[in-house]
């Protein structure tokens, strides 16, 4: 006889006997199969909760801790064999030329929280999928109808790289620039007419009318802000209290709790001809006049990059204001041009002859020290000569920045709502990058102290030795001669700028000047394919919900999904150990009628019929 004893919350015993072994389907044998089972989903809940939760888990903080590690050393080619894998394409239309960026990312994961995880296509020589051809598209605006034939390279070179079998879904954007809106707006409708008509002709790429359009300046510069920012993984959600996170008050949600998020970065962006600032603007902000909100919807932009457009999680509000005029380059001819103008004047008024011979040149501080230079305008010719003078140099521009006294203005008074320096973060490129770094080698974290003496010692260092260091190449090597002549210069423009345009205190320590981020240079197109098919994820959550009841126990949604699962789980737990009671109640009946007729028997007389349910 084998006595077997289990605790539960009520205590129990039974037996099995020889004589009950043949009787397969009797209570005791019975009970033995619901403990077994019990055993087994313990067995299954502890696994799938604990070893596979940790498995994932595992991988999941893996792939966070070496996500940015991944993004610099993850050159390998694109497995165009994988069929989860989806494409898209865009052609940055600008000024001087078009290029064409290929990118691709896999399946999404469905979990809501998370955006698409984009990625530039590369071949099989693990080099990114771009090309480029000249001129811009806006040199066809006398001719619209050579527009396709002009792009069909570029749409050629992605059809080669982009399987065949994914063609027609995968999206296909060409987005103009600068070029093309200094065109009147009827050389801008043929041109994108011409596109629209002949391109899916020739393409299966998914292309529709919204699909090709001349992008904004403000369009450009938040496709920047997104770009660096998922580069960066500021989108992704956290439960770290290291990370550093902002209160969010989201647009038209007062009522609401604020969201707690990572913080994100703001971008400074200073090119040959323009200069550009966006960042995030977490809370409400207030106008000094009636004038100044209404500028100021001009400059915020509200955008949700979630895939569902209730939510509210990816809501941002980000301030991106675009100066012309205020590019490296053109800062230089604007003063250039005030340089002539004002010393012509002089040399009237005063009978004078400055600037006019190379002997009597203008002594420009702005030049290093002994350094030559011309300005030609109109015919004539004015001669300079450095005196390299840093801090007369930074006087001189300051009034270029067309500051006003009204508050909270920045660059040519234009409405900039307040920086929260302590729990900030910026980056910046082009010229901040190239100022800091090609001749002073000074890139990275910006220090507003060490950049001015060293901006000092560069501009009072006469030419000559200037010109050997380079000679010895000792300068980055894609600095040229143009930029060690107005290294002085941009120096004196980058920080007043910086400090006096967009009033970053001196003390400011969280502005990092990059060329690249993570060995990658971040294009706004980048950020414009991810905000283009932010929808996108809602159709793969969907179908994954769908699937969902009929998918394998160990997959990751099921894990993802484990506390409702833990629920039922004890549900069934619940109605095991109810059903367990109601067996122990029955063997004990059935123990006390088999006692009693036992008992009849030892007497020798007849068993009474025990009465039974009326």
């Amino acid at each position: 006889r084998i006595s077997i004893s289990c605790l539960l919350p009520a205590s129990w015993h039974f037996s099995i006997s020889p004589v009950g072994c043949p009787r397969i389907l009797n209570t005791t044998l019975r009970q033995i199969v619901v403990i077994g089972i019990l055993a087994a989903a313990v067995s299954l809940l502890y696994y799938s909760l604990v070893v596979i939760r940790n498995k994932y888990g595992r991988a999941y903080r893996d792939k966070r801790f070496h996500r940015y590690l991944a993004r610099v050393t993850d050159t390998e080619a694109t497995d165009t064999n994988n069929p989860n894998l989806n494409y898209g394409i865009v052609v940055d239309c600008g000024s001087s030329g078009s290029r064409i960026f290929v990118y691709c990312w896999p399946r999404h994961n469905g979990n809501p929280h998370d955006l698409l995880d984009i990625k530039q296509m590369r071949d099989k020589n693990r080099k990114p999928v771009v090309m480029k051809i000249k001129p811009g598209i806006s040199e066809f605006a006398s001719s619209p109808e050579k527009v396709s034939d002009y792009i069909s390279p570029l749409l050629s070179f992605a059809a080669k790289h982009v399987p065949r079998a994914k063609h027609k879904e995968t999206p296909l954007y060409i987005l103009c620039t600068a070029g093309m809106r200094i065109l009147p707006e009827s050389q801008q409708k043929a041109i994108l007419e011409d596109l629209l008509t002949d391109i899916p002709v020739h393409f299966d790429f998914l292309f529709s009318d919204s699909h090709a359009e001349v992008i904004s300046g403000k369009q450009e510069g938040v496709y920047a802000w997104i770009g660096i920012n998922f580069v960066l993984g500021r989108f992704e959600h956290t439960d770290d209290e290291d990370e550093a996170i902002v209160e969010v008050h989201v647009p038209g949600s007062e009522n609401r709790e604020a969201i707690f998020r990572k913080r994100t970065v703001g971008i400074l962006d200073m090119g040959g001809v323009s200069t550009q600032i966006a960042y995030e603007v977490p809370k409400t902000v207030s106008f000094a006049s009636s004038q100044q909100e209404e500028v100021a919807k001009n400059l915020l932009a509200e955008f949700n990059l979630g895939c569902d457009a209730h939510q509210t999680e990816h809501v941002y509000r980000v301030y991106v204001a675009t100066f012309l005029g205020f590019g490296g380059n053109a800062a230089r001819q604007r003063y250039e041009d005030s340089l002539f103008t004002s010393t012509m004047l002089k040399n009237r008024l005063l009978g004078k002859q400055t600037g006019m011979t190379s002997d009597s040149p203008y002594l420009d501080p702005c030049l290093p020290l002994d350094a030559q230079d011309e300005i030609q305008q109109n015919g004539q010719i004015m001669y300079l000569r450095g005196t390299g003078d840093f801090n007369l140099c930074r006087e001189i521009i300051q009034p270029f920045m067309n500051k006003t006294n009204e508050t909270q203005t920045s660059l040519n008074g234009v409405y900039q709502p307040a920086v929260h320096f302590q729990n900030s973060e910026f980056y910046g490129f082009s010229e901040f990058y190239y100022c800091t770094e090609d001749v002073l080698r000074m890139g990275g974290d910006y220090n507003a102290a060490k950049f001015t003496k060293a901006a000092k010692d560069y501009c009072a260092t006469k030419w000559s030795v200037l010109r050997e260091r380079f000679d010895r190449g000792l300068y980055a090597s894609h600095a040229d001669l143009h930029r060690l002549k107005y290294q002085c210069f941009k120096s004196a423009w980058m920080y007043e700028v910086f400090h006096s345009g967009f009033s970053f205190p001196v003390s400011y320590s969280n502005l990092k000047t990059a060329l690249q981020v993570y060995d990658k240079e971040v294009q706004w197109t980048l950020g414009a394919i991810l905000y283009r098919t932010r929808f996108l994820p809602l159709r793969d959550i969907q179908q994954e919900n769908f699937r969902g009841s009929h998918s394998h126990w160990r997959s990751f949604s099921f894990v993802y999904n484990h506390y409702l699962f833990f629920v039922c789980f004890l549900i069934v737990l619940l109605s095991i150990l109810l059903y367990l009671l109601r067996l122990r109640r029955i063997h004990r009946r059935m123990l006390r009628n088999s006692s009693s007729t036992s008992l009849w028997i030892e007497e020798g007389l007849p068993p009474q019929k025990i009465a039974g349910p009326l």
